[in-house]
């Protein structure tokens, strides 16, 4: 006798979820932090043509650190077996020579901002060279304690001079320093293993 009415469902009103979707998208897209791959700033050396001339440039001996690393990941500075934290050591004391030894690089005079007239290391060389089978992990371990030896020594001057790290130095006290002690680095382009000296037609000897 008595009928039972079905009640009807409202329906949803979904016309907004787009514009909240993509609000919520812009939201976490400021909000997040993305990881980002760093390198290090060093420029490779052109490609060698074959009827380029070569330009020698003559530097005296004692400005001259040669640091190599051979297919076997040796690491070797002036012909002497090393480690990547030695090597951090020697480049600095090579860099600054504080004592002017006159086996170690020589120094200039130049005017520089908040120093006035001063020594400058602006003579030294890092000479690197690396074979094409050396590891990417020995290279970089290499290039990881050539920045840290430069950093050491700006971060000592900045502590000496103006009472502070280089990291809270203004960007005018760093540029300075950054003159003081100039990163002067030659590398050369990775030497060819016998492999590659056969597909151009020859052997080393």
């Amino acid at each position: 006798m008595f009928e039972r009415r079905r009640k009807k469902v409202p329906g949803l009103n979904t016309t907004s979820t787009a514009d909240i979707s993509f609000m919520l998208l812009i939201f976490f897209l400021v909000t997040s932090s993305m990881d980002t791959d760093k390198g290090l700033p060093r420029q490779l050396p052109p490609p060698q043509q074959e009827q380029q001339k070569e330009v020698e440039l003559k530097v005296k001996e004692r400005n001259v650190m040669e640091i190599r690393i051979d297919a076997d990941n040796q690491l070797t500075c002036n012909g002497e077996p090393t480690t990547p934290e030695a090597l951090k050591e020697r480049i600095a004391d090579f860099v600054a020579n504080t004592a002017n030894d006159p086996t170690l690089p020589e120094k200039s005079i130049r005017e520089v901002n908040y120093f006035g007239r001063c020594e400058v290391s602006d003579r030294h060389v890092l000479s690197i060279q690396v074979d094409r089978q050396t590891s990417y992990d020995a290279y970089f371990q290499m290039q990881d304690a050539i920045v840290g030896a430069y950093k050491q020594l700006r971060n000592q001057l900045a502590l000496r001079k103006f009472g502070k790290p280089l990291s809270r130095c203004t960007r005018d006290e760093r540029e300075a320093i950054g003159m003081v002690y100039p990163q002067r680095i030659s590398e050369e382009a990775p030497t060819a293993t016998e492999g590659d000296a056969d597909q151009k037609g020859g052997k080393k000897s």
